[in-house]
């Protein structure tokens, strides 16, 4: 008997999968170093991928990419410990979807938010959304659209 994948069972509405006390589960993936609104006593996983170029990652130097990518999920982390309920980070796999996949493993997200601002390519913010929602049976929403999550 084969289980079917994880990431592919389409979950029930959100609502009906938390109790009136469970918090929101949110796995913010920072692109950037930008604040989701609406995390208001979310639990709430930030995921720093650690974003490379493609001759860097070649050539497996991927030790400024890891500074940076700490360096954007220390700031994100601070700027959303006094709003969420439970904040917590990790530095990610370069590319940003197996780095979701990666902390999906381990936290039970009810939806992923991408944290993209200005100087991350919004066609790439787009496309990143666009992949995650096709590969996660789970809300993918970009930071700053008009449907982010309320508190």
């Amino acid at each position: 008997m084969s289980a079917s994948h994880p990431y592919r069972v389409v979950p029930g509405p959100i609502g009906a999968r938390r109790g009136p006390t469970v918090p929101r589960r949110v796995l913010v993936v920072a692109v950037e170093a930008v604040v989701p609104e609406g995390l208001a006593r979310a639990d709430v996983v930030v995921v720093a991928p650690a974003l490379n170029s493609r001759l860097r990652r070649w050539v497996s130097d991927e030790d400024a990419a890891r500074r940076r990518a700490e360096e954007r999920l220390g700031a994100l982390v601070a700027r959303l410990r006094p709003i969420a309920g439970r904040v917590e980070g990790r530095v990610g796999d370069a590319d940003p979807l197996l780095a979701i996949g990666d902390a999906l493993a381990t936290f039970p997200a009810d939806e992923i938010v991408v944290a993209a601002g200005a100087e991350y390519s919004p066609g790439r913010a787009l496309e990143l959304v666009a992949r995650a929602r096709e590969r996660f049976a789970l809300p993918v929403l970009r930071a700053g659209d008009s449907q982010a999550i309320a508190a």
